[in-house]
């Protein structure tokens, strides 16, 4: 049985983009006469067949979609708690609507650089892809290249004149949360674990949502201790901090696994959590509620922003020239036992 012919193979074929073939066809006005004439004429040859509805619109679907993710020294990012859910909304909103899904990782060196690109940009077997996670900008425009344009960045942030549909948190407003939390509870000597000026994007919104609270209660105290997203890292970061500011009531930390790692160094100083220090984490991963105690943090609805995602595909899809769409997803406080009131 031969191949059908989509609009991705017209629009390769007469050397236009995805969006024009898609005005052609659905006999859209801005197009002129003689791209019309060009654009018809390269689907026939194709032997291209429209799919009329009742009132004479042409309608198209996604029929396969691609995640893509990055992994180095063959640690896929998928594995990562918060990313995994994501692909699980995903799966769920393809399933509900008929759609293949291809999963794959794109190796990248120690500079973010990719490597190589998965089979299914290389032989153009997906009608559009999303993306989880960081990537560099070039690589991302490279993807969108490939998939003429029918992308969505998930938790993926590109410069203001490159832009993309995109799913993000809404980082700052969820720190200021946080942080809000914490003063409420009356702590206002409260440091900040996990981040760096230069860390990525969404970790600097939530470095600067725990300043901008501070400020918002006229604190001055300031705590901050520069460190990576790991345990590991956030251990010793926290040492470092307490050692420093033994003031410090509270800490915010970044994301879950910052958290962790703040808690095993604040049980290494012989410290008790909450009586001698209170913890809040980021992103409400399934071991924040398994540690001793239990992690009070800022929940995502990471399912949720796989399933929107989708959606942004599927919507870009029918509407190639549609504007960029950006989706913030808000967050949740989920209170726990890792934090005390100060009387």
């Amino acid at each position: 049985m031969p191949r059908k012919v989509t609009l991705r193979d017209i629009a390769k074929e007469a050397n236009v983009s995805l969006s024009t073939v898609s005005q052609v066809l659905n006999n859209k006005p801005n197009v002129s006469a003689e791209m019309r004439q060009h654009v018809m004429k390269v689907a026939a040859e194709l032997g291209y067949k429209q799919k009329v509805e009742a009132d004479g619109t042409l309608t198209y679907k996604l029929s396969t979609v691609g995640v893509i993710t990055k992994s180095r020294d063959n640690d896929p990012l998928i594995v990562n708690p918060f990313y995994s859910y994501i692909l699980a909304g995903v799966e769920r909103e393809c399933q509900r609507h008929n759609i293949n899904l291809m999963y794959a990782n794109m190796e990248v060196d120690t500079r973010n650089h990719a490597t190589n690109f998965p089979a299914m940009l290389l032989d153009d077997i997906v009608d559009g892809v999303i993306v989880i996670g960081a990537f560099l900008e070039e690589t991302i425009a490279d993807i969108s290249r490939r998939t003429n344009q029918n992308i969505v960045l998930v938790d993926g942030y590109t410069s203001d004149d490159v832009v993309f549909d995109s799913v993000l948190i809404d980082n700052m407003k969820g720190a200021v949360s946080a942080v809000s939390y914490l003063l409420e509870n009356g702590h206002h000597h409260i440091g900040l674990i996990g981040s760096q000026p230069d860390s990525y994007p969404s970790i600097r919104e939530r470095r600067e949502g725990y300043l901008l609270a501070l400020r918002q209660h006229g604190i001055d105290h300031i705590y901050i201790e520069d460190g990576e997203l790991d345990r590991e890292d956030a251990f010793a970061a926290t040492l470092r901090l307490l050692k420093r500011h033994p003031s410090i009531t509270a800490l915010f930390a970044c994301n879950d696994n910052v958290a962790i790692g703040a808690m095993n160094a604040v049980r290494e100083r012989g410290m008790n959590i909450p009586d001698d220090i209170s913890i809040v984490g980021f992103d409400d991963i399934d071991i924040a509620q398994e540690v001793m105690p239990p992690l009070t943090t800022m929940h995502v609805d990471k399912v949720f922003m796989g399933a929107m995602a989708l959606r942004h595909l599927r919507d870009r899809a029918a509407d190639p020239d549609r504007p960029p769409v950006k989706t913030l997803i808000g967050t949740q406080l989920i209170e726990r036992s890792s934090v005390r009131r100060l009387e």
